[in-house]
């Protein structure tokens, strides 16, 4: 009797990321404060922010696909901000 293994190999891959350094600096005082290497810091924020970002499109792309269906209609931003401004005048006026 054969037993095949897959063996998942990862692969690491390394980016070069340019920091400025005021914001070198911050890493490197949060790394120093957490006791946490500076490479997982900004690992962690990446991920962070790629899945704020692919929840942010996802929302788009519904919003889309609501509009162009004819379940929502889209609104006109111009009149959504006179109407905002409005409110707060008159929130500061009472």
């Amino acid at each position: 009797m054969t037993l095949t293994v897959f063996l998942r190999i990862s692969k690491l891959v390394y980016v070069v990321v340019k920091l400025s350094p005021e914001l070198e600096a911050r890493l490197q005082k949060l790394a120093a404060a957490t006791g946490r290497a500076p490479d997982d810091l900004v690992e962690d924020a990446m991920t962070g922010y790629l899945a704020d970002l692919a929840q942010a499109r996802n929302t788009l792309d519904s919003r889309y696909d609501e509009i162009k269906s004819g379940r929502a209609l889209p609104v006109d931003g111009e009149n959504v901000f006179l109407q905002l401004r409005k409110k707060s005048q008159n929130r500061r006026e009472t």
